[in-house]
């Protein structure tokens, strides 16, 4: 069966609430403990070209700036293969050589310094927030395993498609043959991830896929995820980079609160 056939709506989660481009290479160059200032070009490149392709795979709705910076390092990945003597003939220029990857490089240092204090930020709003009630002045006792994950960091997109390919690598074959007519949607799992979530306290990322499910049902229950992210009914983090995933039931929205229901659905 297709995987359009699985994925049963043609559904498609809007990343509008996702990080952008520069937060995809930032993230890379952290998983790969790369030097910022003398970024490998074509490694990166690379690298972020499969994640755009994995976006597409699952059905994400992929913005018009990631093709964008795409193309940019393409251009600047071009530039580098040149050597010195030709870019300057090409550029018609005989002054000294500038890097091609300076303005990237300055984009991602001055970004990088804007989510700091951003984090920063956060974390002191965080530090008020549990001493004070800020209805009365009153201290504030009770502490939940939400509010516990709000004081840690927070994960992004592409550690939840990293996790994910870990759990896709792990799924067992399942024969074609017990695919026939097995429709997977996306509402029904966003249904049972709040239940799990909101009868376990919280649930480990890899724990909400069944290893014995077919494949198309495994992306279904990602994209609910996501789904779930995107309206702040859950919240995702890890208790330090790169370790396990936890989901955790949001307190944004009433648990009575019903779904929102696209069109597409």
């Amino acid at each position: 069966m297709a995987q359009a056939e699985l994925l049963a709506e043609d559904y498609k989660v809007d990343l509008d609430i996702f990080e952008g481009p520069l937060d995809l290479l930032l993230y890379l160059i952290r998983r790969e403990e790369l030097d910022i200032y003398d970024i490998p070009i074509e490694r990166i490149t690379k690298q972020y070209m499969a994640y755009l392709d994995l976006m597409r795979q699952y059905n994400l709705d992929v913005a018009g700036e990631f093709i964008v910076m795409a193309a940019t390092l393409m251009v600047i990945k071009s530039r580098m293969l040149l050597p010195v003597d030709r870019r300057a003939a090409e550029e018609g220029v005989e002054e000294e050589w500038v890097d091609p990857r300076l303005d990237l490089v300055r984009q991602l240092v001055e970004y990088k310094k804007f989510k700091d204090a951003a984090g920063r930020l956060g974390e002191y709003e965080a530090l008020v927030q549990e001493r004070f009630d800020y209805g009365g002045g009153r201290p504030k006792f009770e502490k939940t395993a939400a509010d516990a994950a709000d004081a840690l960091s927070r994960i992004d997109l592409y550690d939840l498609l990293t996790a994910f390919q870990d759990v896709l690598a792990r799924l067992s074959e399942v024969p074609t043959g017990e695919l026939k007519g097995a429709r997977f949607s996306v509402p029904e799992k966003m249904d049972l991830i709040l239940e799990r979530t909101r009868a376990d306290g919280q649930v480990s990322f890899s724990h909400l896929f069944d290893a014995q499910s077919p494949r198309g049902e495994v992306i279904v229950t990602f994209l609910a995820l996501l789904e779930l992210l995107r309206q702040h009914r859950i919240i995702v983090y890890q208790n330090a980079a790169f370790h396990e995933i936890t989901v955790l039931p949001s307190k944004e929205m009433p648990e009575d609160a019903p779904l929102e229901a696209p069109d597409e659905w």
